[in-house]
């Protein structure tokens, strides 16, 4: 079959990708920005009009969505990535005659929050088509061999030192799906015939407690038991609170309200599985001991939680050096830059000084991240450059003033390489 897949680029989207792949079919893959042939250019924030969608829909065979976002930023809302847009297609699919469509969706329920009746209501407007459809709705989602998003932020947390943090002292249960298994349950839908024109609950065959689930991470990692702390909710709640104000990423409202509660599913969701597709998910730990930890994997999960703590960090400085430079005496700026006429100086440290400050706040808020530490690189060149050449005592300031410049500029090139590509 020739599959067109939304949410390609995604966590769970890769793993469907690489099985289809494996499956013999060809996979055209819905992207923001192609970068290949097999890659058509489209945004589920705006392609919520049947004719955007008609024109990727010639020589299709079959329609795979596994598009989804955590949380709302600008045009990228619950109701346009995962309603409009995919109900868009899913009724271009009737007009074109693509009759078989898998949709990726959620497991949980509606008191989950806007995250989950989002993608119910595309599951419901689905089911009202005339189309041979499937919707899995897998829980928790993870692999051995990689992660992102949610399952990033919870594989960094195994790894921290010494400690463990649980939120409602990990007692909440649910049943993780290995990614691949998510990857081989699209497959074996797209292969039923005819389809199973049901919404089919996709979970692991163990029910774990959040606890014993960050545990078995820990030692897969190689790492001994941490030091387990229960966190009180109303720290979680202030913690996920900070997240949504300073961060993109997966430490949101709709991580934090899917944990709360049980998912795990139907009693008889594995039986009821494995009857229709033909397919056995592993437990997790048969998953972690298919796929040894590589140093790669520990380096990468530690890695996940020093990367905002380092943009936090340069933000803060570039905030201080703005605000130190716009309340410095003139007197003190004389004192640095004595070989300078004095208003010139003054004029510099001002204005640099408001730079300094709007690039820290733009950093903080995480905004512009990878352009932002482009212009402060930049600028802590030119401020480098600048003053040791032309007050070139500054190399011996006895506190290492300019010379701690050349520390910052290699961490700064660190925090650019690790930022991802909005």
């Amino acid at each position: 079959m020739r599959v067109l897949l939304t949410g390609a680029h995604g966590f769970i989207g890769s793993y469907v990708a690489s099985a289809l792949r494996a499956a013999g079919h060809t996979v055209v893959a819905c992207v923001r920005t192609p970068h290949s042939e097999d890659e058509v250019a489209c945004d589920l924030a705006r392609d919520v009009e049947v004719s955007d969608w008609a024109p990727r829909l010639a020589g299709i065979d079959a329609v795979v969505n596994c598009a989804g976002i955590l949380r709302e930023t600008g045009a990228q809302t619950f109701a346009a990535v995962h309603v409009a847009a995919p109900v868009a297609l899913f009724r271009a699919c009737v007009e074109a005659g693509v009759a078989r469509v898998v949709q990726v969706s959620a497991l949980g329920e509606p008191e989950d929050g806007a995250f989950i009746v989002s993608k119910h209501q595309a599951d419901a407007a689905l089911a009202t088509l005339a189309l041979d459809w499937t919707v899995l709705r897998p829980g928790l989602v993870y692999s051995a061999s990689g992660s992102y998003g949610g399952t990033a932020l919870l594989r960094a947390l195994a790894v921290l030192p010494g400690v463990m943090f649980l939120p409602q002292r990990g007692e909440q249960r649910l049943r993780p799906v290995a990614a691949e298994d998510v990857g081989a349950a699209v497959v074996a839908a797209l292969a039923r015939a005819p389809a199973a024109r049901e919404v089919i609950e996709l979970t692991g065959p163990d029910a774990l407690r959040y606890v014993d689930y960050q545990r078995a991470w820990r030692a897969w990692f190689g790492l001994p038991r941490a030091f387990e702390i229960a966190v009180p909710r109303a720290m979680v709640d202030a913690t996920v609170a900070l997240g949504e104000a300073f961060t993109r990423g997966p430490l949101c409202r709709v991580i934090w309200k899917l944990l709360q509660r049980e998912r795990v599913g139907a009693a008889d969701a594995g039986a009821h599985l494995t009857d229709t597709l033909r397919l056995a998910p592993r437990s997790l730990a048969v998953a972690l001991a298919e796929r040894p930890c590589r140093a790669s994997d520990r380096e990468a999960a530690r890695l996940y939680a020093l990367v905002p703590a380092l943009r936090v960090a340069f933000a803060l400085l570039w905030i201080v050096s703005g605000l130190v430079g716009l309340a410095a005496p003139a007197a003190r700026i004389a004192a640095t830059l004595p070989t300078w006429p004095l208003s010139f100086a003054t004029t510099l440290a001002r204005t640099t000084g408001v730079a300094d400050l709007a690039l820290g706040l733009l950093l903080l808020f995480n905004l512009r991240t990878r352009v932002v530490t482009a212009l402060m690189l930049a600028m802590l060149l030119a401020y480098t450059a600048g003053i040791g050449v032309f007050a070139p005592q500054a190399w011996l300031d006895p506190f290492g003033g300019l010379i701690k410049n050349l520390v910052l500029i290699i961490a700064l090139l660190l925090l650019r390489v690790l930022t991802p590509r909005s």
